[in-house]
């Protein structure tokens, strides 16, 4: 399909098709603000509230060139407010309940516990709003036996044994190279906002979210939780499959490609193409008992051939197949560019970067990076002035360390 036919019906000026939503979001580091950032960028008004001092993503590494922003906060930041607000006291409480009384939504990823422990948890919020929706993301969630213990992304990747399985089979286990369990916890817990809000929307009753790290792995690990409990054998696979061969990466003359080979026509046509005939009647199953012949036989007729041939050829004849990118070498594909998977976006300090957009695509109501993570408090004005406090208030609150 080509692009313009797909926006053909695009509404003009729209945000996206949460237009109307407004979320309070008191986060740190990733899976929180990353709840935050899809609602966000789907249209929701989300209104990040931040310690005076700043949370730890505006420190981590990389920073943006010429710059003191760094990449993971402006990724995870974008298409926010932002207002500053020290939580523990007792004038910043009171402001904080009185944001969440005109919001639908409130993300907090703290440890459970402690909001509280500081006059904020669900039951303190919904007596201001009674149908909020209050989701929390955590290492173990809120109840359970570790309920109460920290942890951290790459915890949750060893706990849950999703890193027993990666990497190389030879090497002990490797966590992801990406915050994947705060990511996927961060959509779990936007998932469990959406269903949250049409549930509400039909009843008029809010209700407490529960996500955690070690949960969303779970989820996302194809059954291997039951394998586990059920004491089925899951070996360490590398860069091969365990339903299907030939599944691996391939060294070309020029760089990689990674080739996976699951039906069984698609197998016919690669024999076809290698001049193996002999091996074409090789069904699923003996493929992965000669997978290592296999490899070596589709190995040997790459090596000598650059990848753009390798990739060619195999498209051709329908086989899945994609040279082996760089981050580098994929952001400047000419298909990341066509699905606006980076946007040229004017940060708080008036540089440009281009960010990673939003994944999921909408005819209707399109969404985009709106505006970079902006700067701690540079909403305080607008949203303290509606709470009816003067400027001199605010100064006051400034140096009273509240704001």
């Amino acid at each position: 399909m080509d692009k313009t036919a797909f926006y053909q019906d695009a509404r003009v000026g729209t945000l996206g098709p949460l237009e109307g939503v407004k979320v309070v979001e008191a986060t740190t580091m990733w899976a929180g603000p990353m709840a935050g950032c899809v609602l966000a960028d789907l249209g929701a008004t989300v209104i990040k509230v931040e310690h005076p001092d700043g949370e730890i993503s505006r420190s981590l590494p990389p920073l943006l060139p010429n710059s003191k922003l760094t990449v993971p906060h402006e990724t995870v930041n974008r298409n926010k407010q932002n207002i500053s607000l020290n939580l523990k006291s007792t004038t910043g409480k009171k402001l904080f309940l009185k944001l969440c009384e005109s919001c639908d939504i409130l993300i907090e990823n703290f440890k459970p516990g402690t909001l509280e422990a500081w006059g904020l948890g669900y039951a303190d919020v919904r007596k201001r709003r009674p149908d909020i929706i209050y989701l929390s993301i955590s290492m173990y969630g809120q109840f359970g036996p570790y309920n109460d213990r920290p942890g951290y992304d790459p915890l949750a990747q060893n706990f849950s044994g999703w890193s027993s399985l990666n990497g190389d089979p030879e090497a002990g286990a490797t966590k992801a190279p990406t915050f994947l369990a705060d990511d996927l916890g961060g959509l779990h817990g936007a998932v469990g906002i959406l269903a949250a809000l049409a549930h509400r929307n039909r009843t008029g009753e809010g209700q407490h979210v529960d996500v955690a790290l070690v949960d969303s792995l779970l989820f996302q690990s194809n059954g291997c939780l039951t394998s586990g409990k059920l004491g089925i054998s899951l070996p360490k696979m590398g860069n091969q499959s365990s339903v299907a061969a030939p599944v691996n990466n391939y060294q070309c003359a020029d760089g990689n490609v990674y080739l996976a080979v699951v039906l069984d026509r698609h197998w016919k046509a690669l024999c076809r193409l290698l001049e193996r005939t002999d091996l074409a009647q090789l069904d699923g199953t003996e493929r992965k008992k000669r997978c290592e012949f296999i490899d070596k036989v589709f190995a040997d007729w790459c090596s000598t051939k650059e990848t753009k041939e390798v990739v060619s050829r195999l498209n051709e004849i329908g086989l899945a197949v994609v040279r082996v990118n760089t981050y580098q070498e994929a952001g400047e594909h000419s298909q990341i560019e066509c699905r606006d998977m980076l946007q040229e976006v004017e940060l708080s300090d008036g540089s440009k970067a281009p960010l990673t957009g939003p994944a999921a695509k909408f005819s209707r109501t399109p969404t985009k990076i709106r505006n970079g993570a902006p700067s701690i408090g540079a909403d305080n004005f607008r949203v303290f002035k509606s709470f009816g406090l003067s400027l001199e208030e605010m100064k006051k609150l400034k140096e009273d360390g509240v704001i």
